[in-house]
């Protein structure tokens, strides 16, 4: 199992926290001017009246005088056209007005159904808003990280891209025997940044139940319960949803999928967990890889049936449902397991999947081709938007394991080798994303259509003249 990235070293938050950095005074008094330059250049015309050659006067003369009414029109018209240019901003304002008030509004933990894990054990990944940059270029909305990095949330400020945010394991002993230190994470992690950055949800620890360390699985259930609270009390409970991903080590069985049932020893655990699940709607989060399954039996199992390639399949004997490919499989065992707590309405979301593009000798089916096939299959599952056997009505929605290759990550070669991207930015599993490129057009996309959004305003300006005059 892929190991959850360790909490980074923190860079000083910045100390401005506002989504809108207003104009300068003199920047505002600059673009004004500009923008009346086609009516202060006018005005001395008009108000010198018509100004003609000789022979031109005689045909004025010889031509019908027009009425002082029309002058008065023609004059109000322009100023009307110039009130116009003045006063609807540029489209790049627009999108920035409607940027900052989209977030006044409800927004969902989860947009479609595909989303990222934004891990960064290494030393050599992009900064984070050339990051922000490349999802965007992918078209990836949804995204994980596995702590609450400031420079990574100042990153995500204003860029409309959901973002789950995570409390570290090492912070739920303490968390828990003191509420306070709940409501200081808060403080320090949410509050500042929230919701300018789009902080839709919080992952309390990762995989903590099954691990070595009891101690930890009895702090979690209380750790959750105050985070919980201290968000009551920021009245943020009903906007940022709270969760904690699970390992498949929590079930006793998941073969077949039917047969699938939480291990005894963490009931005691789940138990109380589910339960807050169930009355805040969380999903139950699971890390599902059918790639470490079959690694860990490759003579047994068919890698077409753990790659979504054609196969037989298999048939659950107990329900008749026929899966024919793992990943559905192991979903629907999470479900079973659930049923089988009490909890069946509860929704399953996958925390994390993914396929290595490397490993070593004995890591088997850990090769390019295959993470390039699993990752392209499940793309393209997800993107039907549609349940599992068992459960047909719950759309599927998963979180990419992950977004770069991670050189620092301990363990065999696999665990430095998931990312769909180079620490560079280049692609390293091709899906048919953009990666980041040098040459790239010097102005951002807002600039481009601030440019555009000028040139639109003089032009109309410009012609409105021309037919007046």
């Amino acid at each position: 199992m892929p190991r959850a990235p360790r909490n980074v070293p923190r860079t000083p938050r910045a100390a401005c926290c506002s989504n809108a950095r207003p104009r300068p005074r003199h920047q505002a008094f600059l673009l004004l001017l500009l923008r009346s330059l086609p009516l202060l250049l006018l005005l001395p015309s008009l108000a010198a009246g018509p100004s003609f050659s000789p022979r031109r006067r005689d045909m004025a003369l010889m031509a019908p005088r027009r009425s002082a009414g029309v002058e008065h029109r023609r004059l109000m018209l322009l100023l009307l056209c110039c009130f116009c240019a003045l006063a609807f901003p540029c489209h790049g304002a627009v999108t920035s007005n409607v940027s900052r008030s989209s977030h006044h509004k409800a927004t969902q933990s989860f947009i479609g159904t595909y989303g990222i894990n934004y891990g960064r054990i290494a030393d050599n990944l992009p900064e984070p808003r050339e990051v922000v940059r490349l999802l965007k270029l992918a078209k990836i909305l949804n995204v994980k990280i596995y702590d609450a990095e400031h420079s990574v949330l100042e990153a995500f400020r204003g860029s409309g891209l959901n973002l789950v945010v995570a409390i570290p394991n090492g912070l739920l002993k303490d968390m828990a025997a003191n509420p306070s230190k709940a409501m200081d994470w808060l403080n320090e992690n949410v509050q500042p940044y929230y919701p300018s950055t789009r902080i839709v949800g919080i992952t309390v620890g990762n995989e903590v139940l099954g691990g070595a360390d009891p101690g930890l699985a009895e702090a979690l259930v209380g750790a959750v319960a105050n985070v919980h609270d201290a968000l009551t009390m920021l009245r943020l409970a009903d906007k940022i949803e709270l969760s904690t991903p699970h390992s498949e080590a929590v079930f006793a069985n998941s073969y077949p999928p039917s047969a699938c049932v939480f291990k005894d020893d963490l009931v005691v655990y789940l138990r109380p967990l589910l339960d807050f699940f169930a009355r805040t709607g969380a999903p139950f989060y699971v890390n599902a890889y059918p790639f470490l399954a079959y690694m860990s039996d490759p003579e047994h199992i068919d890698i077409n049936y753990a790659l979504f390639k054609p196969n037989q399949g298999i048939i659950d004997q107990k329900t008749g449902l026929h899966y024919n490919n793992m990943f559905e499989a192991q979903v629907d065992a999470a479900y079973f397991a659930l049923e089988a707590a009490g909890y069946p309405n509860m929704e399953v979301r996958v925390a994390e999947t993914g396929w290595a593009s490397a490993g070593d000798a004995t890591e088997a089916g850990a090769k390019l081709e295959n993470a390039v096939t699993y990752n392209r299959n499940l793309r393209k599952r997800l993107f039907l938007r549609k349940g599992t056997p068992h459960r047909p009505d719950k759309v599927v929605k998963a979180y990419i394991f992950a977004l770069f290759n991670e050189n620092l990550k301990p363990g065999p070669t696999t665990e430095r080798h998931y990312g769909l991207f180079n620490p560079d930015g280049s692609v390293s599993i091709d899906l048919g994303f953009r990666g980041l490129s040098s040459s790239a057009s010097s102005l951002t996309p807002f600039k481009r259509v601030r440019a555009w959004g000028w040139i639109f305003d003089y032009s109309v300006a410009l012609l409105l003249c021309t037919l007046i005059f």
